[in-house]
């Protein structure tokens, strides 16, 4: 059995894929009538249509919006994301895809909200000490008289849709190494 072109089909294969730049359209123009010449490059066309239509659709597997659920994982490993198996699908693929803004903002509270924000599916209320220190030296002793905290309440839409474990985490990434925190997850 053969299709109109002449590619031989077997029976029960999927049916071969177009090749979206066929090579007998490259070649000169004397070539374009000759049927020796269409039947000899349809033949390449045949292997290269899989490989061109997947390089066509790389993008697809490297937007974190797109990408198959198994690939959304391997592209967090790209940014040094780590995703909580508990979060839903949703808020994995918004942190991959906002990652490199998470990260310019981390370690303030902004980016403490933000983070939040993205892996919460409801309310989030941040209250801080609003502490500050400064020193005219490097590196100096974390100080001593300036009490650093913050208290973060979660109101998930969905009730037990969240893993305390897994907020208390993005906290630990996404705040100021110093900073007390506390956590309470309300129904």
């Amino acid at each position: 059995m053969s299709t109109p072109t002449g590619r031989a089909v077997v029976p029960g294969s999927p049916a071969p894929l177009p090749s979206p730049y066929p090579l007998i359209d490259h070649l000169p123009a004397v070539f374009a009538e000759d049927r020796f010449a269409a039947r000899f490059t349809a033949a390449f066309d045949d292997v290269l249509a899989p490989i061109i239509n997947t390089i066509d659709c790389v993008h697809g597997y490297v937007d974190p919006l797109l990408a198959p659920e198994g690939f959304v994982r391997w592209l967090s490993s790209w940014f040094g994301v780590l995703l909580d198996e508990s979060w839903p699908l949703s808020a994995q693929r918004a942190v991959v895809a906002e990652a490199v803004d998470l990260f310019r903002m981390r370690g303030t509270m902004a980016g403490l909200r933000r983070h939040l924000e993205v892996v919460v599916d409801g309310e989030v209320e941040i209250t801080e000490s609003g502490g500050t220190s400064s020193s005219v030296r490097p590196r100096p002793d974390p100080p001593t008289d300036v009490e650093h905290w913050v208290r973060v309440t979660v109101r998930p839409r969905v009730p037990d849709s969240l893993s305390e474990a897994a907020v208390a985490a993005v906290i630990r990434a996404a705040k100021p190494v110093h900073i007390a925190h506390s956590l309470e997850v309300l129904p």
